[in-house]
């Protein structure tokens, strides 16, 4: 099975559920901050594709300030969850097409006609550097110059940090798999069941992967230091959970907020 047809029946079967709930009850922080940066440069109307819907959280936000937007997945469940999504909060006529595609062959889609690419999930999946490289020249495609690419990666260390947590007495037997993991970043459904099949990034790597296709503007670790306190956000008033997404938002530039992120941002603009 190819890294996408993983992907795709992952999404559609074991993780659907998880996916549904992950953003908003869980992850609130990576939620907050990557919707100040969607809406930090992306100006309302615009023109979208979002590569990796998942069930269209992002899509409703920027669906609600006018933009269209292709609704592109390789899991048909999750593109039907996001026209769901649109079609329920009034928001249907946002949706400029759908399309069960991979990152990697977006080719039935037009060049140069976007203002913005979202890429916040198919890298994760993609285990193979040329694949890594061909969603990034695919979504480079798309865009106008001068467009904007929103691409997320996660984290290689935090894999161990939740390791030692659920898991510590597997270390021994997995010194080898180790060893490979810190070479590579691939995991797989026997390690890693929830995520399945993927590829988790340094912050090096992923910033690599964009030189010489983008002007950045902003590399930052989504979470910084509240990774594992998210859902604390839950339980503050707007003017508090506010504040503590400043904080998040200033330190996750620094070395120190990346290498606690359990995501890494990166925002470019085609060159």
């Amino acid at each position: 099975m190819t890294d996408p047809e993983f992907a795709a029946n992952h999404y559609s079967q074991a993780a659907f559920e998880f996916e549904t709930k992950r953003l908003t009850e869980l992850c609130p922080v990576e939620f907050g901050i990557t919707k100040r940066m969607l809406d930090r440069w992306i100006p309302d109307g615009s023109r979208i594709a979002e590569v990796g819907v998942g069930v269209g959280h992002y899509s409703e936000h920027l669906a609600s300030r006018g933009c269209r937007i292709h609704l592109i997945d390789i899991a048909q469940r999750l593109l039907d969850a996001a026209v769901e999504r649109l079609q329920r909060s009034g928001l249907g006529a946002q949706i400029a097409g759908v399309h069960r595609l991979s990152a990697t062959e977006l080719t039935t889609l037009d060049a140069g006609q976007s203002e913005a690419v979202l890429l916040l999930g198919p890298l994760y999946h993609l285990r193979q550097p040329s694949d890594r490289e061909r969603a990034i020249a695919e979504s480079a495609r798309l865009l106008k110059t001068g467009g904007l690419l929103y691409a997320a990666g996660i984290n290689r260390l935090p894999y161990l940090r939740d390791l030692l947590r659920e898991q510590p007495g597997t270390v021994v037997e997995r010194r080898d798999f180790h060893r490979q993991f810190l070479q590579d970043g691939n995991l797989d459904p026997d390690h890693a069941p929830p995520l399945g099949f993927a590829h988790l990034t340094t912050g090096q790597e992923f910033r690599e992967l964009f030189a010489g296709r983008f002007e950045r503007l902003i590399l930052m670790g989504v979470e910084s230091f509240t990774s594992a306190w998210q859902p604390v956000l839950h339980t503050l008033p707007a003017d508090q959970r506010q504040a503590w997404l400043d904080l998040v938002e200033q330190t996750g530039v620094t070395p120190e907020g990346l290498g606690q992120a359990d995501h890494f941002l990166f925002v470019g603009r085609k060159l």
